[in-house]
């Protein structure tokens, strides 16, 4: 197929959001899904079937509602894991607008604590769906921080070694989230960490979700669109 007709199928394909994409091989694969990863990703779509996301309510962002289109956004999904998972200490990395964050802090349990990281303070957005009461309990908070450069993520090791929920929303620039890997790879993760990666279908995202040698699974159809992929860190491939 050439270059026009690519771009003649593309423009032809009826979407409010379009990006281009890579279908790949699934039998060379480094990781296969966990038994447990399965058990989970089974558990957090049923639970998201029926999952409402009541914290957005009355909040002044005028950003699209997305929470409300499931599956295709991941909102409900993110409520959905909170709650199976029942994370004690829950990361998010890539704070933007909140939208993610309030996700994951309705089905936070009374003992939960959420910390997520950005570059930029929540209230620097126009359209924040976040406000002061969100992290006047302080089991929320954020932090000013960029985890992927290189030990980045010394500082808090501590928080992220706790971690049984983390959450990695980054800029998709073909480097970020790659980098972010690395130091992850650097801790020592709880022995149940499951990680989520936004995004694993944009192309800049498709060569770094493949090399993930963990046990991986790809929950695009009950997850974002542009792809969300689950990682239990410590797993054994053992399907």
């Amino acid at each position: 197929m050439t270059l026009d007709e690519l771009n003649r199928k593309f423009a032809e394909v009826p979407a409010r959001h379009k990006e281009v994409s890579i279908i790949a091989s699934m039998d060379d694969e480094p990781a296969r899904p966990s038994r447990r990863l399965m058990d989970i990703a089974l558990k957090a779509v049923s639970v998201a079937i029926d999952v409402a996301l009541p914290i957005y309510e009355g909040r002044a962002s005028r950003e699209p509602h997305w929470f409300d289109t499931w599956p295709g956004e991941h909102y409900r999904l993110l409520a959905a894991l909170v709650r199976t998972l029942k994370p004690k200490t829950v990361i998010e990395i890539g704070t933007f607008t909140g939208m993610g964050t309030l996700a994951l802090a309705q089905e936070l349990q009374p003992s939960g604590t959420l910390t997520t990281f950005d570059l930029l303070a929540w209230n620097s957005f126009a359209d924040t769906w976040l406000a002061p009461a969100d992290f006047s309990e302080g089991r929320v908070r954020q932090v000013l921080h960029d985890i992927s450069t290189p030990g980045g993520i010394e500082p808090h090791r501590a928080l992220f070694e706790s971690a049984d929920l983390i959450f990695v929303d980054g800029p998709k620039d073909g480097r970020t989230e790659a980098d972010i890997l690395v130091n992850l790879s650097t801790l020592n993760l709880s022995r149940d960490a499951v990680v989520v990666f936004d995004d694993i279908r944009v192309v800049n995202m498709i060569d770094i979700w493949r090399r993930v040698a963990q046990p991986k699974m790809d929950l695009t159809s009950f997850g974002h669109w542009s792809g969300t992929g689950l990682i239990d860190w410590n797993g054994t491939s053992d399907l």
